[in-house]
């Protein structure tokens, strides 16, 4: 039997898993989940005969080492910086490697030992990046094959909840890591460019600059700039481009809520907040507002961001319980950021039969004969529940079926890459079909960047 082995069973790794037991005794599979506890693993394998579920700590290499060495192929679901480790030992123990994770400049400086040894270390295969990466330039090579020349390229996608699970006023749960919501943006400023002209937004600018978007019959959202759309045009080999931009998708209003955090300074990541286990919700919001001996915490923070008490904006942070003198943090010398995150926490997490949805829309605008034409291409995919989520199926799906690929020899270029060339995404969007994941596309009349699609 061929050993896939799995490091990780977070949230996302539940249709990897599905799917992979589901093919095992066609493809003769045995899968080993490591992990640092077995109890996600142990459910998700419900006693299936071909898996087993071991503890891993990524953190001891002998064990490490040895579950590595015994793979025939090495699925690494564990955050991007816990990968370099066990992407050096698939080198040295000739396994080929598969992450869902943006390529890191380390991961990318084992480029030549990986194409040395014939490996196949493909990242960036899970939904964004990934199923991004593969839908885009799937189109993208169909205009340039046709003699068109690309003239825009705008891309979003977001993971929000599902319209039958939406009962909150910022109609936003988690369906993914929610560090990772909490610190969206920071880092740099959102870089892009818009007809020929370098654009750049601060970060305490970007939730305020948003593109409103009608994504094919799902309704109207709005998307706030990524960090750095620039590198995606030799990514996608785009270099003289004169539009290029990649947004995160919400729905419209949650961008300009989540700029009172911003601008209190409660998504701060870089110091800890003294006595933060003992401190109320009220407490914690107290922090950013100036003293006063008579002014409530309420009335202060209306005042120091103008927010009327009947604005919406006043209603989604009171939904929020932040107010609350009784609800404690219970975090040891916590960040600001990881406060917030602990509040978020108590609305945003998914019941149990929460449905999530993953929305993704890409823009083309080319010039074919002297003419100018455009196409919208989107994706909308519901989970299934808090374990078989939306985000969960369309981040372990494309693994799962690179996976297999690589194994069986259809993927076998050598070297660290993401899926970008035909031979990895045709295939892997082709497989994906049969699972729902499908763009519709349709062409459009050619409108361009509209600067009228940027609020604030």
């Amino acid at each position: 039997m061929k050993n896939i082995l799995i490091i990780g069973a977070g949230k996302s790794s539940s249709y990897l898993i599905k799917y992979l037991l589901e093919k095992s005794d066609e493809e003769n599979l045995h899968l080993t989940i490591g992990d640092i506890s077995t109890e996600n693993s142990n459910k998700l394998i419900n006693n299936h005969k071909n898996a087993e579920s071991v503890v891993l700590d990524v953190f001891n290499e002998e064990q490490r080492k040895y579950f590595i060495n015994k793979a025939d192929i090495v699925i690494s679901m564990l955050p991007a910086r816990f990968h370099l480790e066990v992407a050096k030992d698939c080198i040295t123990y000739n396994k080929n490697l598969v992450t869902a994770s943006y390529i890191s400049k380390e991961m990318k400086e084992l480029d030549e030992k990986v194409k040395r040894k014939g490996l196949v270390f493909m990242n960036e295969i899970g939904v964004d990046p990934g199923i991004d990466h593969m839908s885009a330039m799937q189109v993208i090579d169909n205009i340039r094959n046709n003699g068109s020349k690309m003239l825009l390229f705008e891309s979003f996608t977001g993971g929000l909840v599902a319209p039958e699970s939406d009962d909150n006023l910022w109609n936003y749960k988690f369906t993914w890591n929610p560090r990772n919501v909490v610190l969206a943006g920071q880092g740099g400023a959102a870089m892009f460019i818009q007809e020929g002209t370098y654009k750049y937004i601060p970060y305490h600018k970007l939730f305020r600059r948003t593109e409103f978007l009608n994504v094919n019959g799902s309704g109207k959202f709005e998307a706030y700039a990524n960090r750095d759309s620039l590198k995606y045009r030799s990514i996608y080999g785009l270099d003289n481009i004169p539009t290029m931009y990649r947004g995160t998708i919400r729905k419209i209003g949650f961008s300009r809520a989540w700029n009172i955090f911003v601008q209190l300074g409660m998504t701060d990541d870089s110091y800890t907040i003294e006595n933060s286990e003992n401190m109320s919700y009220r407490d914690f919001v107290n922090l950013f507002l100036a003293y006063s001996p008579s002014d409530s915490v309420e009335l202060k923070l209306r005042s120091y961001l103008k927010i009327d008490q009947d604005d919406v904006m006043w209603e989604k942070l009171v939904e929020l319980d932040v107010f609350n003198p009784n609800k404690k943090i219970g975090l040891k010398n916590a960040t600001p950021a990881q406060m917030l995150q602990k509040i978020l926490s108590d609305s945003w997490t998914l019941k149990e039969d929460d449905k999530d949805m993953i929305v993704m829309q890409h823009i083309f605008g080319y010039e074919h004969k002297g003419k100018k034409h455009q196409i919208e291409s989107s994706l909308v995919v519901i989970g299934e529940n808090q374990t078989y989520t939306a985000m969960a199926k369309t981040v372990g799906l494309p693994v799962g079926i690179a996976a297999l690929k690589i194994l069986k020899g259809e993927i076998k270029t050598p070297g660290v890459q993401r899926p970008i060339t035909k031979e990895v995404y045709e295939p892997i969007l082709n497989e994906l079909k049969n699972y729902g994941i499908k763009f519709t596309e349709k062409k459009v009349p050619f409108l361009g960047y509209n600067p009228n699609h940027i609020t604030g």
